[in-house]
């Protein structure tokens, strides 16, 4: 589901960046002129970002016409059209970078997604994102995440325990950390990050629901699940990439976590043109 209080939010900050006092630009148009425009992709891509482009127009002028030619999560090719515009051809000018901007993004998020998800197409491994994004547009990038075929890692902050290296430090022992997590989230899932097997044997006594193998190799994967022998999930995280990704999860972990899903983001390639009806 997406929060569209969030995606408001998004949507008046990058307008109030871009526009500020008004489009001295747009405003050589006359008021009552209105046009008709489409967007294309010169790119492979799964789209998205959709329900932000249009959040823009309208927010400039409730009067224009959006019919989309295809919908988040779709694979879209090469030339073609996106969608078409029709309204006030001031506003059509004036929303055109920022609603383009919000499409591009979202759209190489969902685009990189989908080829990390299909690699791990017929094993039990799920793909997951991290808190690597944007700053400010952790929601958009995490739906994008969700429209190229992975899943969510917790939000923030705050409605997930994931206690890593620096907070077992702070803390003395992985044992005194899961025991304080379990006592004062007592509904919440407590994540535990190890650097090793002994960290690993540590963190499945302390009671930890999932344990994150941090930076381990093939190897030390496969040796970490035959030890668990399936006590509690493994998560798996450390620069994999599309050349690594697929010998990971064979070693049976459950998730895979890679944080180039959002944090190396390439635009999709979109351009907007007027149409020049006859």
């Amino acid at each position: 589901m997406l929060d569209d209080s969030l995606k408001d939010i998004d949507v008046a900050q990058a307008l109030q960046e871009d526009v500020g006092e008004g489009d001295v630009t747009a405003a050589l148009i006359p008021s009552d002129h209105h046009s008709r425009a489409h967007v294309l992709t010169r790119d492979d891509a799964v789209l998205c970002g959709t329900h932000w482009f249009s959040a823009v127009f309208h927010r400039l002028d409730t009067r224009i016409e959006i019919a989309w030619r295809a919908q988040d999560g779709d694979e879209v090719l090469p030339n073609q059209e996106i969608c078409v515009l029709a309204g006030p051809t001031r506003a059509l000018l004036t929303g055109e970078r920022t609603a383009l901007n919000f499409l591009q993004m979202l759209s190489g998020t969902a685009t990189v997604t989908r080829g990390y998800a299909r690699t791990l197409h017929g094993t039990q491994t799920k793909l997951l994102d991290t808190r690597k994004t944007i700053p400010g547009l952790r929601e958009a990038q995490k739906y994008a995440v969700r429209c190229g075929g992975g899943y969510n890692h917790r939000l923030g902050l705050f409605d997930g325990v994931l206690i890593k290296e620096n907070h077992i430090a702070a803390v003395g022992s992985i044992a005194g950390a899961v025991a304080s997590a379990k006592a004062c989230y007592p509904e919440m899932q407590v994540e535990v990050e190890v650097q090793n097997l002994a960290q690993l044997d540590e963190a499945i006594s302390a009671g930890a629901d999932i344990v994150l193998l941090d930076n381990f190799t093939v190897d030390q994967l496969h040796a970490a699940v035959a030890r668990n022998r399936g006590r509690v999930r493994i998560e798996a995280s450390g620069g994999f990439d599309l050349d690594t990704l697929r010998a990971a999860a064979e070693t049976g972990v459950d998730f895979i976590s890679v944080g180039a899903l959002t944090k190396h983001v390439q635009a999709i390639d979109l351009s907007m043109r007027f149409l020049h009806d006859h």
